[in-house]
């Protein structure tokens, strides 16, 4: 697993053992961030990656122009690869963790995009999306994300099992 572009763009990244993590593959982060860049709407953003794992969502969105990114995970394998991959990118001031589930801070968190991606079992997206205070979100799922109460689907596409699914707050520009 790597960084696909940008400022960190080729450099490697470790994942836990096991199958309680699973990583974004290379081909939904660049199919995301490419998606991202053309809209414009993460140079300089503040973001944060919900079940996080490894951090590359989050790592992604700083090496493509992302100012901040708060990484909330809970699994203990997960959060030292997670530390791993921030220390040798150097991304200390860059990154906060934050070690927790997703679902309590969700709320807490003030930032300009949410990269949600949960396990694939994962049915609590009404929850979830409510206590969300951004007013973008990227959600990672095993099916498409619909719209939810006071969010506006804006784009919604299949990579093999995954979907991925763009969600704008209603009454908020991006």
């Amino acid at each position: 697993m790597r960084v696909i572009a940008g400022e960190l763009g080729g450099r490697k990244l470790v994942s836990p053992d096991g199958t309680s993590t699973r990583p974004t593959t290379d081909r939904v982060r660049e199919a995301v961030f490419n998606a991202l860049g053309s809209s414009g709407i993460l140079v300089d953003a503040v973001v944060a990656d919900l079940y996080a794992g490894t951090g590359a969502v989050g790592i992604e969105a700083i090496s493509r122009g992302a100012a901040h990114c708060t990484f909330v995970e809970r699994d203990r394998a997960a959060l030292r690869a997670l530390d791993g991959n921030l220390a040798n990118l150097d991304l200390g001031g860059r990154s906060r963790v934050v070690r927790s589930d997703a679902m309590a801070v969700a709320g807490a968190i003030d930032v300009d995009i949410v990269f949600a991606d949960p396990p694939y079992d994962f049915d609590a997206w009404d929850r979830l999306m409510a206590s969300i205070r951004a007013p973008f979100v990227v959600a990672e799922a095993g099916r498409s994300v619909d719209e939810r109460p006071g969010w506006t689907l804006t784009r919604s596409k299949r990579y093999g099992r995954t979907w991925v699914s763009f969600l704008e707050r209603e009454g908020v520009a991006a």
